[in-house]
């Protein structure tokens, strides 16, 4: 007969068992929870350096199968990663405020397609991370393709990169409130001379126009270095602000109405001179050749290091819901 007082507890390490598996076969990389019970805010406070060196390596995380069921489930996991989360400021894309610094996704139409891009790299200032959760995938399409823009800045053309390089981007907005997004929507206000100061402090040439529009001007980087990796990626929005990005009847009717420099976006060269056709043409190729499209599923997080990593829509039929958060912003 065994003597319970003879027998000396033992102790059980389960910190050395993994709690989540990996997957790092593709573009991103995907973690998934070995128990049921994990509770993710608490592993990812415990585990943030484990996560920023995924992240720098693979460039985006896919967290799935993890009990994320509503906005304040995703809110939680991101606070645990990143604190403090971004305003979305200098907005060039329609979404919806959901609670402070989480937003919808980009409201454009189901059926247009979103280029391949990294956040706000027109501006001044962009996040590091980006943040997306699928509330509802839609049953059609919907997808998230991804890129690495270290393989994008290697797989455009040498003499087009140096260009790029050399010259930066520019930025030309004219912002009506029946085309676009108008200024107090993009600037958080309207109060002409917080627009005025805002576009002072961040190198961006403001022009009021006679009918209370306005037109802003600002010259970009075309490339970045990523502060970690030390690592050189594409990084602009060239291709998509240029009016060539609309479908073809819509820019047909555009340059009917408006000239080139009262468009409501379009991207030259740093100097001011037209981007050939053709090199809007090569560098939308090197995306589409590099991206790489997963399902989502309902409940999938997906952070994403802003830099490293650029992202898109593709059109879908249906009901579709993907929360947005952007945290860690950096400029350079």
């Amino acid at each position: 007969m065994i003597n319970l007082r003879d027998i000396r507890p033992q102790r059980v390490r389960l910190g050395d068992q993994p709690l989540v598996t990996k997957d790092g076969g593709s573009l991103p990389l995907v973690m998934r929870p070995v128990r049921s019970d994990l509770d993710p805010v608490a592993w990812a406070r415990n585990n943030a350096a484990e996560i920023e060196t995924e992240l720098i390596k693979h460039g985006a995380i896919l967290f799935r199968d993890f009990p994320f069921r509503s906005r304040t489930d995703f809110e939680s996991f991101a606070k645990a990663i990143s604190p403090e989360l971004m305003e979305y400021t200098e907005r060039s894309t329609p979404r919806s405020d959901v609670a402070p610094g989480i937003y919808t996704s980009t409201e454009y139409p189901a059926d247009q397609h979103i280029p391949l891009h990294n956040e706000n790299s027109y501006s001044h200032k962009w996040p590091r991370k980006v943040y997306f959760f699928c509330a509802e995938p839609a049953p059609i399409g919907g997808h998230t393709p991804l890129a690495d823009s270290r393989r994008v800045f290697e797989a455009i053309d040498k003499s087009i990169r140096h260009r790029f390089m050399e010259k930066g981007v520019m930025y030309v907005r004219n912002y009506r409130s029946d085309l676009d997004l108008p200024w107090q929507t993009v600037f958080r206000t309207s109060d002409r001379t917080e627009v005025d100061r805002y576009c002072a402090k961040v190198g961006m040439r403001c022009e009021w126009r006679d009918d209370g529009s306005l037109r802003t001007t600002q010259v970009r980087q075309a490339v970045a270095t990523h502060p970690v990796t030390r690592e050189i990626v594409w990084f602009n929005q060239a291709h998509l602000f240029h009016v060539s990005s609309l479908t073809k009847e819509l820019g047909e009717s555009m340059r009917a109405l408006y000239q080139n420099d009262e468009l409501p976006r379009n991207s030259y060269y740093g100097d001011g001179t037209p981007i050939e056709a053709s090199t809007l043409d090569e560098i939308r190729r090197v995306y589409d050749e590099l991206a790489v499209t997963n399902d989502w599923q309902q409940g999938d997080l997906v952070l994403v290091d802003n830099m490293l990593t650029a992202h898109g829509r593709t059109p879908y039929e249906g009901s579709r819901k993907i929360l947005v958060a952007m945290a860690e912003p950096f400029q350079q």
